[in-house]
């Protein structure tokens, strides 16, 4: 029988990947209709402002296939603790940037941690989780995710027009600050010592 300590995790585990997954699609989307005023800020055209989400999608991709490699040997709760801090990171970067240049330096700092934190959650959701369990809390763990690409371009256009541009990246912030809590609190710190040393292997993946 599970004790009381087992049911919490079992039922905040889902909701800790759901607002990572949440992040990550939100700042896919959230730039789109913020880029004008952004170029405008940063005296650029608002064709060159692509490259800050190319930045951001390029790096998730690179980075993705890293997450299941460094989780294995430092723990899933130290990785996505790591890697929700280097998001919220590079969304303060981003919002305090004075050019085209540290704005994608700051993207692709997010795109780290956004690489990391998503597949981490779900490894763990696949850990903890029997075969019956799991399907449920997949699902959950979707649910804020899929809101984000709908919800992005959105918000980022109300918060440009009525704040700044620079609060797109900010309002990530507090999201980072209650994931970290939550995992602090919920996540098992699970390792795999046996995991496969191929770093070659891995590295050819990545590219």
């Amino acid at each position: 029988m599970m004790n009381k300590n087992n049911q919490i995790m079992y039922s905040v585990m889902p909701w800790i990947a759901s607002i990572a997954f949440f992040m990550q699609t939100l700042d896919a989307s959230i730039l789109i209709t913020s880029l004008p005023k952004m170029a405008d800020s940063l005296n650029e055209s608002p064709l060159n402002l692509e490259t800050a989400v190319i930045c951001y999608s390029l790096t998730l991709a690179i980075f993705i296939p890293v997450s299941g490699f460094v989780s294995d040997r430092f723990g899933t709760r130290n990785i996505f603790i790591f890697s929700l801090g280097i998001f919220s990171l590079g969304s303060f970067c981003s919002a305090v940037s004075v050019s085209l240049f540290w704005l994608d330096v700051s993207r692709v700092i997010q795109g780290i941690g956004g690489a990391m934190m998503v597949p981490v959650s779900r490894l763990v959701l696949l850990k903890i989780f029997d075969k019956k369990q799991l399907l449920t809390a997949l699902n959950r763990a979707g649910l804020l995710g899929l809101i984000g690409p709908f919800i992005g371009p959105v918000l980022g256009g109300y918060l440009t027009d009525n704040l700044s541009w620079h609060w797109i990246f900010l309002i990530n912030i507090p999201f980072g600050i209650l994931g970290i809590m939550l995992s602090l609190k919920f996540m098992p710190n699970i390792k795999n010592d046996t995991a496969s040393n191929d770093y070659a292997g891995l590295v050819m993946v990545s590219l």
